[in-house]
C-alpha cells in the first residue's frame, strides 16, 4: 500500500469508526477482566459488547457525528 493510500485509509471516517469501536471493546474487556479477576480474552469480550452496548453505542456516535456536520 503506498503512503498515499494509507493516509487515505487513515483519515476516513470507516477506519476512524473501526479504531473508536475498536477502543471501545478493549475497555469493555479491561471492565469485564477486572471483575473476573483473569483475562476474558477478546473474543468473549467482543460478543458481551456487541451483546450488550453496540447498537447504543452507534447510535450515539451517529447522532454526534450530524450533529457536528450541522455546525
Amino acid at each position: 500500500m503506498s503512503d498515499a493510500d494509507s493516509n487515505l485509509l487513515k483519515g476516513s471516517l470507516l477506519y476512524r469508526e473501526f479504531l473508536a469501536e475498536r477502543s471501545a471493546i478493549l475497555e469493555h474487556k479491561w471492565f469485564l477482566s477486572e471483575n473476573a479477576k483473569y483475562d476474558v480474552g477478546f473474543e468473549k469480550a467482543l460478543l458481551s459488547w456487541i451483546l450488550n452496548y453496540r447498537g447504543k453505542w452507534r447510535g450515539d456516535r451517529l447522532s454526534k457525528i450530524l450533529a457536528s456536520k450541522q455546525t
